[in-house]
């Protein structure tokens, strides 16, 4: 048994026209409300039309004219004011021909150039710190803390040593103490570089090869301290015999 359904008619608009009634219009939503926008906006480089916004960057107001002027002179003038800055090395306070000069003073210890040590430096004794600890890497021996931590030491002994000699008169600075230890270093540095090749057997010839550069090293730090603080000439044994104590110290690391 089947059952009959009504089924509405469905009727099409035909020639646009759209005056029956019958036909539902469609509607559509209405836009969102936007707020007036003003007519000149007090920061340009906010405004949201792209016609203002070209118009304000290729000519800006107000202080933004000032900016853009200053920075353009500035990246003019750059290249000018980096050609007179004074070189890295210059401003880090490492001048590497005074240090070539007052190693090559050390070299030979009879004839001393004291001149060239009175602008103490420690940018030389780093050097021949790590020198030193190079060589004795080399030779299986890992003693940075050790090798850092008696140079310290002895600037301080020598410091304390000659003070107390010279009393008020005594014009020697720690500074000073630590670049004259530290740069004569430089025999010690050359005895740990030539004991590379002498056999660990050869005890004797061992010592004698060190007394030597001790002496060496003895010789040009008891003149440069005699030579470079007040008062010290009269007490020349004591300084010579406590430099003696500080770079023995620096020999034995080597030789053992």
């Amino acid at each position: 048994m089947t059952k009959d359904f009504a089924i509405p008619p469905v009727v099409f608009p035909s020639g646009g026209s759209t005056s029956n009634p019958n036909v539902q219009q469609r509607r559509f939503p209405a836009a969102p409300f936007q707020p007036p926008r003003p007519s000149s906006s007090a920061i340009p480089f906010m405004s949201f039309d792209i016609g203002s916004a070209a118009a304000s960057s290729a000519a800006p107001a107000g202080p933004f004219t000032g900016t853009l002027n200053s920075s353009a002179s500035f990246g003019g003038g750059g290249s000018s004011s980096f050609e007179d800055e004074e070189p890295l090395l210059d401003e880090l306070g490492i001048h590497p021909d005074q240090i070539w000069k007052k190693t090559r003073s050390i070299l030979n210890p009879f004839r001393i150039n004291q001149t060239v040590h009175h602008d103490s430096d420690l940018s030389g004794p780093i050097f021949l710190y790590l020198a030193l600890c190079l060589f004795q890497l080399l030779a299986g021996k890992i003693q940075f803390g050790v090798i850092l931590g008696w140079i310290v030491v002895s600037s301080i002994f020598l410091y304390a040593v000659f003070n107390m000699l010279a009393g008020r008169n005594g014009n020697l600075n720690l500074h000073t103490c630590t670049s004259l230890v530290g740069y004569c270093l430089l025999p010690v540095v050359i005895l740990s570089a030539v004991s590379l090749f002498v056999p660990q057997g050869a005890g004797a010839v061992r010592f004698v090869v060190a007394g030597v550069f001790v002496l060496w090293s003895t010789r040009a730090c008891s003149a440069l301290v005699v030579s470079l603080a007040d008062g010290g000439e009269e007490h020349r044994g004591l300084i010579s015999y406590a430099c003696f104590l500080i770079y023995t110290l620096f020999s034995l690391l080597v030789i053992f």
